[in-house]
């Protein structure tokens, strides 16, 4: 036998030897007061450990057999203990297998059947029979702690299940965030110099050739980037961010668009601010290049002692309503969940003939 039932032969054998051995000595022992084991004994023996391996099938029936065995043996004039070994089994798998009051139930009858074989042979004086009260008690409450051990074993696994999945869910989520920050800007900014390019190629071929080598570049960075977002997915790959603040840089100049960068102040930031405010600014140039080009962009960091302010400005198309808040992709309302996941802010809106996207991520405190 496999899986939860394997475990079932074991025990009906562990208490088969128990009860065989613990007769046999208990049997010398009392050789002057009880009987000697004969067949019939031994026959009374082998019911509780094949009760024990029929249990799991068959609880009620099986336990009520062990406990007439019991009696039957003491009835026979056997020697006390080795019958007591089964009975006390089954009580305790039913308090675990979740039958506890029919386990009260049975121990309360097995109680009382002890204790009225105990009056009819003569011992009835008050320690034997709080004895044999307290033996039986200390049975069942040690049961029921191991049930409620158990209990919250497993209680605390499943809560720790729980959290493995909704952690699994978030890395998901995070991922295809990724994707599409990577992707919106990458593939925005290839249709924007591609459009360049067919435009300038006949009058202006160089101009038109620079736009094609940014093409060829970032094509190769979004391969670059999708490769290592989808490598976090992989068993045992590092789950370290995908791009940080010492890649503005690079990110600006592949834009092609006129920008700004200032930084006002300098700190160790966190990898996940890092990441959130790589993507925010990512994500507003792409906005600007696709609902603005031509416009100038500022971007600008401010790295205070609770909190790194991103803006990012552009002056506009001229077009007006060129970009709204509300607009069908997902780029504003992922960025808001980029800087609502760290505990901050992301403002978004028309800023005089421009846009503006500000967000405020807090940062914790520094240490000396």
């Amino acid at each position: 036998m496999r899986g939860k039932h394997g475990f079932d032969p074991y025990l009906a054998l562990i208490v088969a030897v128990a009860q065989q051995v613990i007769g046999r000595g208990a049997s010398w022992g009392q050789r002057a007061e009880r009987a000697a084991l004969d067949p019939y004994g031994y026959v009374l023996l082998l019911i509780g450990p094949l009760a024990v391996l029929l249990h799991r099938r068959f609880p009620l029936l099986t336990t009520a057999a062990a406990l007439l065995a019991s009696d039957l043996f003491l009835i026979g004039g056997y020697a006390y203990g080795p019958s007591f070994v089964s009975p006390a089994v089954l009580l305790v798998l039913l308090v675990l297998r979740g039958r506890r009051l029919t386990a009260w139930v049975m121990a309360g009858m097995s109680l009382l059947s002890i204790l009225a074989y105990a009056w009819a042979v003569g011992k009835r004086d008050l320690f034997h029979s709080v004895w044999i009260l307290t033996s039986v008690m200390l049975l069942m409450v040690v049961a029921e702690l191991v049930k409620t051990v158990k209990e919250r074993r497993a209680e605390r696994e499943r809560v720790e299940e729980e959290e493995a999945r909704r952690q699994a869910s978030e890395e998901r989520l995070t991922m295809a965030q990724e994707l599409h920050d990577v992707l919106a800007h990458n593939i925005s900014l290839i249709h924007v110099q591609a459009s360049t390019a067919l435009h300038l190629i006949d009058d202006n071929p160089e101009q038109a050739r620079t736009a094609l080598a940014t093409i060829k570049t970032a094509s190769k960075e979004v391969l670059g980037e999708m490769r290592s977002v989808l490598n976090v997915l992989r068993e045992g790959a590092p789950r370290s961010p995908t791009a940080g603040l010492d890649r503005l840089d690079e990110l600006i100049e592949r834009s092609g668009l006129d920008v700004a960068l200032k930084r006002v102040g300098s700190r160790p930031l966190p990898p996940q601010v890092e990441r959130a405010a790589y993507r925010i600014v990512q994500e507003s140039l792409t906005n600007a290049a696709r609902h603005a080009p031509g416009a100038r962009v500022s971007v600008r960091l401010e790295y205070g002692e609770q909190e790194l302010v991103v803006r990012v400005t552009d002056t506009g198309s001229g077009a007006p309503g060129a970009l709204s808040e509300s607009g069908s992709g997902n780029g504003i309302p992922g960025m808001r969940e980029r800087a609502s996941a760290l505990g901050g802010t992301l403002v978004a809106g028309p800023s005089g003939p421009g846009f503006q996207v500000e967000a405020r991520l807090p940062l914790p405190e520094e240490r000396s």
